[in-house]
Protein backbone atom coordinates (compact mmCIF):
# COMPACT_ATOMS: atom_id res chain seq x y z
CA UNK A 1 0.00 0.00 0.00
CA UNK A 2 2.86 2.36 0.87
CA UNK A 3 4.49 1.70 -2.50
CA UNK A 4 1.20 2.45 -4.27
CA UNK A 5 0.85 5.78 -2.44
CA UNK A 6 4.49 6.61 -3.21
CA UNK A 7 3.98 5.82 -6.90
CA UNK A 8 0.89 8.03 -7.02
CA UNK A 9 2.89 10.89 -5.50
CA UNK A 10 5.73 10.30 -7.97
CA UNK A 11 3.26 10.50 -10.88
CA UNK A 12 1.10 13.43 -9.78
CA UNK A 13 3.33 15.73 -7.69
CA UNK A 14 5.12 17.11 -10.80
CA UNK A 15 1.77 18.29 -12.13
CA UNK A 16 1.43 20.83 -9.34
CA UNK A 17 3.41 20.92 -6.08
CA UNK A 18 6.73 19.91 -7.67
CA UNK A 19 6.23 21.08 -11.24
CA UNK A 20 9.59 21.10 -13.07
CA UNK A 21 8.90 24.43 -14.82
CA UNK A 22 7.11 26.65 -12.31
CA UNK A 23 8.56 25.22 -9.09
CA UNK A 24 12.01 23.94 -10.07
CA UNK A 25 12.31 26.51 -12.90
CA UNK A 26 13.72 24.00 -15.40
CA UNK A 27 13.14 23.82 -19.15
CA UNK A 28 12.29 27.51 -19.46
CA UNK A 29 14.15 28.00 -22.76
CA UNK A 30 11.84 25.72 -24.75
CA UNK A 31 8.81 27.35 -23.11
CA UNK A 32 9.92 30.61 -24.70
CA UNK A 33 10.71 29.04 -28.05
CA UNK A 34 7.84 26.72 -28.96
CA UNK A 35 4.70 28.22 -27.39
CA UNK A 36 3.79 30.94 -29.89
CA UNK A 37 1.35 28.37 -31.30
CA UNK A 38 -0.57 25.65 -29.48
CA UNK A 39 0.17 22.76 -31.87
CA UNK A 40 3.98 22.77 -31.53
CA UNK A 41 3.57 23.19 -27.77
CA UNK A 42 1.45 20.02 -27.62
CA UNK A 43 3.81 18.08 -29.86
CA UNK A 44 6.86 19.18 -27.87
CA UNK A 45 5.13 18.22 -24.62
CA UNK A 46 4.24 14.74 -25.88
CA UNK A 47 7.77 14.28 -27.22
CA UNK A 48 9.34 15.16 -23.87
CA UNK A 49 6.96 12.79 -22.04
CA UNK A 50 7.97 9.92 -24.34
CA UNK A 51 11.71 10.61 -24.19
CA UNK A 52 11.78 11.19 -20.42
CA UNK A 53 9.64 8.15 -19.54
CA UNK A 54 11.65 5.69 -21.64
CA UNK A 55 15.01 7.25 -20.78
CA UNK A 56 14.17 6.88 -17.10
CA UNK A 57 13.31 3.20 -17.60
CA UNK A 58 16.47 2.46 -19.58
CA UNK A 59 18.76 4.21 -17.11
CA UNK A 60 16.98 2.49 -14.21
CA UNK A 61 17.57 -0.90 -15.82
CA UNK A 62 21.25 -0.07 -16.39
CA UNK A 63 21.89 1.80 -13.15
CA UNK A 64 23.82 -1.01 -11.44
CA UNK A 65 26.09 -1.60 -14.43
CA UNK A 66 26.96 2.00 -15.37
CA UNK A 67 30.42 3.07 -14.11
CA UNK A 68 30.05 6.20 -11.99
CA UNK A 69 32.64 8.19 -13.93
CA UNK A 70 30.79 7.83 -17.26
CA UNK A 71 27.17 7.90 -16.08
CA UNK A 72 26.47 11.36 -17.58
CA UNK A 73 27.81 10.23 -20.96
CA UNK A 74 25.61 7.12 -20.85
CA UNK A 75 22.58 9.22 -19.95
CA UNK A 76 23.27 11.59 -22.85
CA UNK A 77 23.64 8.70 -25.29
CA UNK A 78 20.32 7.17 -24.17
CA UNK A 79 18.49 10.51 -24.42
CA UNK A 80 20.07 11.28 -27.81
CA UNK A 81 19.02 7.92 -29.21
CA UNK A 82 15.43 8.40 -28.06
CA UNK A 83 15.33 11.97 -29.41
CA UNK A 84 16.45 10.74 -32.84
CA UNK A 85 13.63 8.17 -32.81
CA UNK A 86 11.06 10.80 -31.81
CA UNK A 87 12.35 13.18 -34.48
CA UNK A 88 12.02 10.52 -37.19
CA UNK A 89 8.50 9.57 -36.03
CA UNK A 90 7.44 13.23 -36.19
CA UNK A 91 8.89 13.64 -39.67
CA UNK A 92 7.00 10.55 -40.79
CA UNK A 93 3.62 11.22 -39.17
CA UNK A 94 3.49 14.91 -38.21
CA UNK A 95 5.71 16.63 -40.74
CA UNK A 96 4.16 20.11 -40.40
CA UNK A 97 4.61 20.08 -36.63
CA UNK A 98 8.14 18.79 -37.09
CA UNK A 99 8.93 21.73 -39.38
CA UNK A 100 7.50 24.21 -36.88
CA UNK A 101 9.59 22.77 -34.06
CA UNK A 102 12.68 22.69 -36.28
CA UNK A 103 15.83 22.28 -34.18
CA UNK A 104 13.97 22.36 -30.87
CA UNK A 105 13.18 18.63 -30.97
CA UNK A 106 16.92 17.97 -31.16
CA UNK A 107 17.48 20.31 -28.24
CA UNK A 108 15.44 18.02 -26.00
CA UNK A 109 18.84 16.40 -25.43
CA UNK A 110 19.93 19.50 -23.51
CA UNK A 111 16.69 19.89 -21.54
CA UNK A 112 17.78 20.05 -17.89
CA UNK A 113 14.54 18.35 -16.77
CA UNK A 114 15.64 15.13 -18.44
CA UNK A 115 19.16 15.10 -17.07
CA UNK A 116 17.89 16.11 -13.65
CA UNK A 117 15.38 13.23 -13.42
CA UNK A 118 17.82 10.66 -14.79
CA UNK A 119 20.45 11.66 -12.25
CA UNK A 120 18.16 12.32 -9.28
CA UNK A 121 15.59 9.54 -9.70
CA UNK A 122 16.26 6.87 -12.33
CA UNK A 123 19.80 6.20 -11.06
CA UNK A 124 18.42 5.24 -7.64
CA UNK A 125 15.02 3.64 -8.32
CA UNK A 126 13.44 0.64 -10.01
CA UNK A 127 12.04 0.79 -13.59
CA UNK A 128 8.32 1.17 -12.78
CA UNK A 129 8.66 4.12 -10.37
CA UNK A 130 11.19 5.61 -12.80
CA UNK A 131 8.67 5.31 -15.64
CA UNK A 132 6.00 7.03 -13.52
CA UNK A 133 8.47 9.76 -12.58
CA UNK A 134 9.27 10.31 -16.25
CA UNK A 135 5.61 10.47 -17.25
CA UNK A 136 4.77 12.76 -14.33
CA UNK A 137 7.58 15.25 -14.91
CA UNK A 138 7.06 15.16 -18.68
CA UNK A 139 3.35 15.81 -18.18
CA UNK A 140 4.08 18.63 -15.73
CA UNK A 141 6.30 20.23 -18.36
CA UNK A 142 3.73 19.61 -21.11
CA UNK A 143 0.88 21.17 -19.11
CA UNK A 144 2.80 24.43 -18.75
CA UNK A 145 3.68 24.44 -22.46
CA UNK A 146 0.05 23.88 -23.41
CA UNK A 147 -1.28 26.60 -21.08
CA UNK A 148 1.27 29.13 -22.34
CA UNK A 149 0.70 28.11 -25.99
CA UNK A 150 -3.07 28.37 -25.55
CA UNK A 151 -3.02 31.97 -24.32
CA UNK A 152 -0.26 33.12 -26.67
CA UNK A 153 -1.96 31.81 -29.80
CA UNK A 154 -5.45 32.89 -28.71
CA UNK A 155 -4.56 36.49 -27.92
CA UNK A 156 -1.63 36.82 -30.32
CA UNK A 157 -3.22 35.33 -33.44
CA UNK A 158 -6.91 34.90 -32.63
CA UNK A 159 -6.67 31.19 -33.42
CA UNK A 160 -6.30 27.84 -31.67
CA UNK A 161 -4.63 24.93 -33.46
CA UNK A 162 -4.81 27.07 -36.57
CA UNK A 163 -8.60 27.53 -36.44
CA UNK A 164 -10.08 31.01 -36.13
CA UNK A 165 -11.60 31.35 -32.66
CA UNK A 166 -12.17 35.08 -32.22
CA UNK A 167 -15.19 36.02 -34.39
CA UNK A 168 -14.68 38.23 -37.41
CA UNK A 169 -17.27 40.61 -35.97
CA UNK A 170 -14.84 41.42 -33.15
CA UNK A 171 -12.25 42.57 -35.67
CA UNK A 172 -14.85 44.59 -37.52
CA UNK A 173 -15.70 46.28 -34.20
CA UNK A 174 -12.06 47.28 -33.72
CA UNK A 175 -10.47 44.28 -31.95
CA UNK A 176 -6.78 43.81 -32.81
CA UNK A 177 -4.58 40.81 -32.08
CA UNK A 178 -1.94 41.49 -29.45
CA UNK A 179 1.34 41.18 -31.33
CA UNK A 180 3.28 41.18 -28.06
CA UNK A 181 1.82 37.77 -27.20
CA UNK A 182 3.75 36.00 -29.96
CA UNK A 183 7.09 37.48 -28.87
CA UNK A 184 9.31 35.38 -26.53
CA UNK A 185 9.20 37.85 -23.57
CA UNK A 186 5.45 37.30 -23.28
CA UNK A 187 6.04 33.60 -22.60
CA UNK A 188 7.96 34.61 -19.48
CA UNK A 189 5.12 36.87 -18.36
CA UNK A 190 2.55 34.09 -18.84
CA UNK A 191 4.77 31.65 -16.94
CA UNK A 192 5.12 34.24 -14.17
CA UNK A 193 1.31 34.47 -13.96
CA UNK A 194 1.09 30.67 -13.72
CA UNK A 195 3.70 30.69 -10.93
CA UNK A 196 1.70 33.35 -9.06
CA UNK A 197 -1.55 31.36 -9.34
CA UNK A 198 0.15 28.11 -8.40
CA UNK A 199 1.85 29.54 -5.33
CA UNK A 200 -1.37 31.23 -4.27
CA UNK A 201 -3.06 27.82 -4.29
CA UNK A 202 -0.12 25.91 -2.71
CA UNK A 203 0.70 27.96 0.37
CA UNK A 204 3.62 25.69 1.30
CA UNK A 205 5.52 26.93 -1.75
CA UNK A 206 5.44 30.53 -0.56
CA UNK A 207 8.66 31.88 0.87
CA UNK A 208 8.59 33.45 4.32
Amino acid sequence: MADKVKNIDVLFNPLSKNNPVVVQVLGICSVLAVTAKLEPAIVMGISVIAVLAFANVIISLLRNTIPTNIRIIVQLVVVAGLVVIVDQVLKAYAYDASKQLSVFIGLIITNCILMGRLEAFAMGNKPWPSFLDGVGNGAGYAVILIIVGFFRELFGSGTLLGYQVIPESFYEAGYVNNGLMILPPMALIVVACIIWVQRSINKELQED
